[in-house]
């Protein structure tokens, strides 16, 4: 019944045929958020959560993979319902979808080769590769062009992150998680500086986009996000994830 409720809500806020599951998208190449494995299924933190959520909540769910700065129009084109791809909540993107409430607290950092760059400051005159379409993007956009150090965007983080490691860039800007798990797998790179926290683009955290006023699919992610929290599996992924 409960499953059936909510095809007939997502029926009726999308104007699709009725959804016989809860189509999520995310850009499977941030781990470890998400990402494919070895048997070219999708994996992550995200992934999990959501499946969770789906298992709780008794709602059939399936996965897609698409480029990062195509989620949110294909949220307002209808073709999916939700969005879970380590989306900060920010102000502009709020506008053009809705969010769940916050799953994860952010924060970014420059990921540069040890002993080339000493200060941020040093950057100016750079350029810093970032995953296109994203609030680091926008972040280097917006504070620190003025400052002569430009944002070079690339498909997915892990292109940029190539790109530093043989040369052609100076640095990478991306979420603390990100580089933190990219680290433990490369030797001879460093994080530059504190931690980045600017609630406009990183400090609300990560959130779960809904196309704009789906109201009842809103609602059974907010409360399967609860249930996890409060049954310890929220608990549980976070550790297996984010160890440290």
């Amino acid at each position: 019944m409960k499953k059936t409720l909510l095809s007939l809500a997502l029926l009726a806020t999308t104007g699709a045929v009725q959804a016989d599951e809860v189509k999520f998208v995310t850009n499977a190449a941030y781990a470890p958020f998400e990402f494919v494995d070895e048997n070219n299924e999708m994996q992550g933190f995200d992934i999990d959560l959501a499946k969770a959520i789906c298992d709780v909540q008794a709602m059939e769910c399936s996965f897609h993979n698409q480029a990062f700065d195509s989620l949110i129009p294909s949220l307002k084109f209808r073709r999916y319902h939700a969005a879970i791809a380590a989306m900060d909540i920010t102000p502009e993107r709020a506008k053009q979808v809705d969010f769940s409430d916050i799953y994860y607290e952010n924060s970014a950092v420059f990921v540069i080769p040890a002993g080339k760059v000493s200060t941020i400051e040093k950057l100016k005159k750079q350029t810093v590769g970032v995953q296109n379409g994203t609030s680091h993007q926008k972040y280097i956009q917006d504070k620190l062009e003025v400052e002569g150090i430009t944002a070079r965007p690339y498909q997915s983080v892990q292109d940029a992150l190539l790109d530093m490691s043989n040369g052609r860039i100076k640095a990478v800007f991306a979420d603390t998680a990100v580089v933190g798990d990219w680290l433990t797998k490369n030797e001879g790179y460093t994080v530059l500086g504190d931690r980045i926290t600017d609630d406009d683009y990183f400090g609300t955290g990560f959130g779960i986009a809904v196309t704009k006023g789906n109201q009842e699919l809103l609602d059974q992610l907010n409360q399967g996000l609860s249930a996890l929290k409060e049954n310890g599996t929220y608990d549980a992924l976070y550790q297996q994830y984010f160890p440290q």
